[in-house]
């Protein structure tokens, strides 16, 4: 039985996933039929919060590469302050010595008077330059301290992205949990049930980088859904696919929006084995692997948790967002 999931209530994912669980039967002995669609209304709750789990997954690692290159940048610019800090103290230093008139006395002490007008020049010089020094270290200083800024507002970004981060994780492993025991009860084991490949993967090869990927894909099934993973054991969703066109060169984020938005439209009667499908508010998809003998169409892809990379029938969902094609 083909199973309708995925509707858009990530703002609520986790936390409805109780009402939605096997002691909400009506019944004290639910038929089969009943546990699958209480099983599909928890993961169509559940799935859009793993993939914002992915989504947040992604900022992090952006900022924290962000916050690596800004301290980076940021040890030179010391280097420089210390630097230019020396020289005008070196000066200080001098005039210490000699006494404000020391230096004016340095340069006239001659007290030639064809000399006189360069030895003003010269004394105007070095003050100028002291000057210019001064500027130069309030200048980094300013410019040290507006990266610095910069830096710790992003550490802080970080550090509450990390606290969602983990509150998430735990919030979807307990619903996890409780989605696998409506598993167990529904089919006598967490995986869902059917056939993982009732066809050849791919039916078709398109050669080439696609041929890459489909085939990468494929070889795949029967591997476990894992939420947040991206191979090379265990995959979800998007995990699969950006996994798939990893191996033929093309670079994907693990996160369904994203590799929405990032790839090329295609028609659904131009589709080719390896072009992606994406359905119900892109918190599901998978990857296309061609056309059976009666012209129904197949795709491959991470299911759900408990459940193993399988193929099916991509009208087997009823709202398909759209296709996209990797790669150009």
């Amino acid at each position: 039985m083909e199973r309708a999931r995925f509707k858009s209530l990530l703002a609520a994912a986790c936390g409805l996933l109780v009402a939605v669980s096997i002691g909400a039967s009506a019944h004290a002995n639910p038929s089969t039929a009943e546990l699958e669609k209480q099983i599909d209304e928890a993961w169509s709750k559940l799935e859009p919060t793993i993939e914002e789990h992915n989504r947040v997954k992604i900022e992090l690692n952006a900022n924290r590469e962000k916050a690596n290159k800004l301290a980076d940048q940021l040890k030179p610019l010391e280097a420089k302050i210390d630097e230019v800090r020396g020289k005008v103290g070196g000066f200080a230093v001098m005039q210490y010595k000699t006494g404000r008139s020391g230096a004016f006395n340095a340069l006239l002490g001659s007290g030639s008077q064809e000399t006189f007008v360069d030895d003003i020049s010269r004394l105007e010089m070095m003050a100028s330059r002291q000057n210019e020094s001064i500027a130069d270290v309030v200048k980094l200083r300013n410019e040290y301290n507006t990266q610095k800024r910069a830096l710790d507002e992003l550490v802080a970004k970080l550090d509450a992205q990390e606290k969602d981060l983990a509150g998430k994780t735990v919030q979807i492993e307990a619903d996890i949990k409780k989605l696998n025991e409506m598993r167990l009860q529904a089919y006598g084991t967490t995986q869902g049930p059917g056939s993982i490949a009732p066809v050849a993967c791919p039916l078709q090869y398109p050669g080439g980088a696609a041929g890459i990927a489909v085939r990468t894909a494929c070889n795949q099934v029967g591997k476990s859904y894992v939420f947040g993973a991206e191979g090379p054991n265990t995959f979800d969703c998007s995990g699969l696919t950006k996994f798939a066109w990893a191996k033929a060169g093309v670079d994907l984020y693990h996160y369904t929006v994203t590799q929405f938005n990032s790839t090329k439209t295609v028609a659904r009667a131009d589709l080719r084995p390896a072009d992606l499908v994406f359905f119900n508010n892109l918190a599901h998809m998978g990857m296309y692997i061609g056309k059976d003998s009666s012209g129904v169409e197949w795709m491959v892809h991470a299911p759900t948790t408990g459940d193993v990379v399988r193929l099916k029938r991509v009208d087997g969902f009823p709202d398909i967002e759209g296709f996209r094609r990797p790669g150009g």
